[in-house]
């Protein structure tokens, strides 16, 4: 009988699994994506860095710094029936003009397409000033997607600040998901990282010291053609280029940067 019972839970669990991989993929599919976004999926692996990070329908998830909402486009659809979204986003009482203007167009954004964002929750994210992201132990997977550079222009501490405020929203066994553009290991990184290439190592010794363990790392978003040395930095390759004309066609054979994939664990 316990035999019986086991595998019929381990079939359930199975089948749940299976279920919210077929809801990944649906709301990847979807058509109520944007179009450009869409085609950079060849180049941001959503599903494949989706999957890695183990993410499932019936969690409570945080994104970080969500952006123009690339990723919110699929989370939230995808955690609207079982799980919760929420995002640490601009602050629109935000001292900085381009911060409000940034936390007006989300909530636009989020307006114009209730049946996807209806259910998001938005907080208030201006590190190193407001670096809370959740109530402490209440989320299951934070994710956020190459930012880690534009917080190590604040600082170390900066960054450090938003780990441990990371660590302290997980519950214990939470995943820690983080990409962004990967500098070499025998390139030197400035302080400010103004280049917006970081080191591996620098992330995974901040986390580390914060409490978080590094439980694996990917190669699904890397690329070898990526030098990581451009004038301009990062934002020479596509989509920004930054260089305008000059060596487009280069830039464009390049593709968009190398990225480390890193899935940290809150023991």
């Amino acid at each position: 009988m316990k035999r019986r019972i086991a595998i019929s839970l381990l079939a359930l669990a199975t089948c749940g699994s299976a279920l919210a991989d077929d809801a990944l993929k649906a709301a990847i599919a979807s058509a109520q994506r944007t179009p450009a976004f869409v085609a950079r999926d060849s180049w941001r692996h959503p599903y494949e860095t989706l999957t890695f990070f183990g993410i499932r329908n019936h969690m409570t998830v945080v994104e970080i710094s969500p952006g123009a909402l690339w990723y919110t486009e699929i989370l939230a659809p995808y955690l609207r029936e079982h799980g919760k979204l929420i995002l640490a986003a601009d602050d629109p009482q935000s001292s900085w003009p381009y911060y409000r203007r940034s936390a007006e167009r989300l909530q636009a954004r989020l307006l114009a397409n209730p049946a996807a964002f209806d259910r998001v929750q938005v907080g208030a994210f201006e590190p190193p000033r407001l670096v809370q992201i959740a109530p402490a132990g209440s989320v299951d997977m934070v994710l956020t997607f190459r930012n880690v550079h534009n917080w190590a222009a604040e600082g170390e501490a900066a960054v450090k600040a938003v780990f441990k405020s990371v660590h302290e929203s997980l519950k214990p066994g939470g995943i820690f998901g983080v990409v962004d553009h990967r500098l070499p290991a025998d390139k030197v990184q400035d302080a400010k990282a103004s280049s917006g290439y970081v080191h591996t190592a620098y992330v995974t010794r901040i986390a580390e010291s914060v409490g978080f363990t590094l439980s694996a790392s990917s190669e699904i978003n890397a690329n070898p053609k990526d030098s990581a040395d451009h004038d301009e930095g990062v934002w020479a390759l596509p989509p920004s280029y930054a260089n305008k004309d000059k060596d487009r066609a280069r830039y464009a054979g390049i593709g968009e940067s190398d990225r480390m994939t890193l899935r940290f664990v809150k023991r």
